[in-house]
């Protein structure tokens, strides 16, 4: 099950009014930066050669790339110097700390003369947006369409504040959170703190837990970091996240937690789409699966996480599973695991234990 970025997006058709209205017109030389950028909608009308795309989040970089737009690795972005456009478009994140990072980031690749242009749901906060734009760049102009604000900043000049420039653009760095214990960084999911669903089902696994371990939507790492400090027979642990922004906290993490252990354990930290299949079978597979994308419920994207591990699970494998309360994952697992045991419930969530993976087989559920 490859997860779908085939929804309407309106926040891209809103983008769309602004050059369609000749609000805000294309460079000469067709040269654009689209941060955060997805593909879809009206946008794709205005695609062109000399379009730079960077996205973070796996699922939707997948989709420009089977668009054909030109793809910046964000990997590699931190390590390359910046190169500049006359305009700059930029999808702000809802996190307020990401976004303003976000904002200095595009008014620095923008050139002379330049211009940043935004789009905003009005349930995601536009209006507070687009006055941190306008902070950062003295004046912005904007229209609003789709139930979304489109806004963008007059040619930059001297009217850039640098004091401000140079203040938000550290917002994005990874930091200390939990007592210092872990490093995060805004917009990563429960990124100032240690989230207690995953803390639950940390507390649940078992200290026996052995083999070649992966953890399914890891975040910053909490989990894994847990699993290596707990774990001694754990041979080997990879990492999978959707976002890009998390592999950097979550190799700090995991690095941590390395020097803190007895004995050698391989690692890896993998920027995937885990909806698409993993490449690798294993012994154990833990996972507090998503369930949201922005502010919709997406329960089918913890379904496809219950089906991917039983499929990448090595015959007799255990699945370790932490879900709210009243997400019903239990005909899912229960059509894909022999034996479904239901550990804890506590706090509003559940752990599960799933073992022995099949295709289709009669469920034996047990309650501890």
């Amino acid at each position: 099950m490859m997860f779908s970025t085939n929804a309407p997006d309106v926040v891209l058709d809103a983008l769309y009014t602004a050059f369609s209205t000749d609000a805000v017109m294309l460079p000469d030389d067709g040269r654009v930066l689209f941060l955060r950028a997805r593909d879809g909608g009206q946008l794709r009308a205005l695609r062109r050669s000399a379009w730079v795309c960077e996205q973070t989040f796996k699922p939707y970089a997948d989709a420009l790339a089977r668009g054909g737009l030109n793809l910046l690795d964000p990997l590699l972005v931190e390590t390359t110097p910046d190169s500049q456009y006359k305009l700059v478009v930029v999808l702000p994140p809802r996190q307020r700390e990401e976004a303003r990072a976000l904002f200095a980031r595009a008014v620095r690749q923008a050139t002379p003369g330049g211009i940043v242009l935004a789009s905003v749901t009005n349930a995601e906060g536009a209006r507070s947006s687009e006055t941190d734009l306008a902070r950062l760049t003295g004046a912005t102009q904007s229209l609003s369409k789709h139930k979304c604000r489109v806004f963008w900043t007059a040619p930059l000049t001297t009217q850039v504040d640098q004091s401000l420039l140079e203040e938000w653009s550290t917002l994005d760095a990874p930091q200390a959170i939990a007592d210092g214990r872990f490093v995060s960084r805004p917009g990563l999911f429960a990124w100032n703190r240690i989230d207690p669903a995953s803390a639950l089902l940390a507390a649940q696994l078992p200290l026996t837990l052995a083999g070649k371990v992966a953890d399914l939507g890891a975040g910053y790492g909490y989990l894994a970091a847990e699993i290596l400090r707990r774990c001694a027979q754990v041979t080997a642990l990879d990492l999978y996240e959707a976002e890009a922004r998390a592999l950097e906290p979550a190799r700090i993490n995991i690095a941590r937690a390395i020097s803190e252990r007895v004995g050698h354990v391989a690692t890896d930290v993998i920027w995937h789409d885990v909806s698409v299949g993993l490449p690798k079978r294993y012994d154990v597979i833990v996972s507090n699966p998503p369930f949201h994308l922005g502010r919709a419920d997406r329960p089918e994207l913890g379904r496809a996480f219950i089906n991917v591990a039983a499929d990448a699970l090595s015959p007799g494998g255990r699945f370790w599973l932490v879900a709210n309360r009243h997400l019903a994952y239990e005909t899912t697992l229960a059509a894909r695991f022999a034996i479904v045991r239901t550990v804890i419930v506590q706090d509003g969530f559940k752990v599960i234990e799933a073992s022995d993976p099949v295709e289709q087989k009669s469920t034996i559920w047990a309650n501890k």
